[in-house]
């Protein structure tokens, strides 16, 4: 597939289809969930959700991706991940990952484990975005790590403990509550001094 064809007639079709045997097999107490395209361009997605919903009479719809651009081999969680909030904003029920592998190769554990915490990273963006409750929970426990700059904590609430910690400790500052993107020009560092009522002059060692 490619976003070139998604919408057109024959995927349209392809869901009319599934519509009917979703009923056919209602009617002998078989659950149905309905498979969704795999790519689609970003302005087309929350349409298809809401044709799916009517046409399959609020069957589950589970979309893979979808893909939002076909230019990025090595990348396709990122662009799956893209799609997949969009969709699930606008009511996808499942969401099934892509690891940066596909349309490359089968994937090896590391990639799978990109590919799932990229699905998670857009589930629980569209979590926030439906208001489901206690999805921002965990953003509000990293704000309050962040505004202690408390790095046990932030590293502990990420989404990839390890990454993170990795990450910061791969180049550590010379200041270490703050990283070395802003060192001691850190806008929350001193903007705690500043609550505190200390004075801020960044070019003095002991500061």
């Amino acid at each position: 597939g490619c976003i070139k064809d998604s919408t057109d007639p024959s995927q349209v079709k392809e869901l009319m289809t599934l519509s009917e045997l979703a009923k056919r097999a209602w009617k002998r107490n078989v659950q149905v969930m309905i498979e969704g395209p795999g790519h689609m361009a970003l302005n087309e997605i929350e349409a298809n959700m809401e044709l799916e919903k009517k046409l399959c009479h609020d069957a589950p719809f589970y979309v893979l991706g979808p893909i939002v651009t076909d230019i990025a081999p090595g990348y396709d969680h990122i662009t799956s991940a893209i799609g997949g909030a969009i969709a699930a904003a606008h009511g996808a029920d499942f969401l099934c990952y892509v690891t940066p592998a596909e349309h490359l190769r089968l994937p090896d554990l590391q990639d799978m484990k990109d590919g799932i915490i990229a699905a998670k990273i857009a589930a629980h963006a569209a979590d926030i975005a439906n208001g489901i409750k206690g999805a921002r929970d965990w953003d509000n426990e990293m704000a309050q790590a962040r505004r202690k700059l408390d790095w046990d904590k932030i590293f502990a609430v990420s989404i990839d403990p390890e990454k993170a910690k990795k990450y910061r400790e791969s180049s550590m500052p010379e200041d270490k509550k703050t990283c070395t993107m802003c060192g001691k020009m850190c806008a929350v560092r001193n903007m705690n001094k500043v609550m505190e009522g200390k004075n801020i002059n960044i070019l003095r060692d002991d500061d």
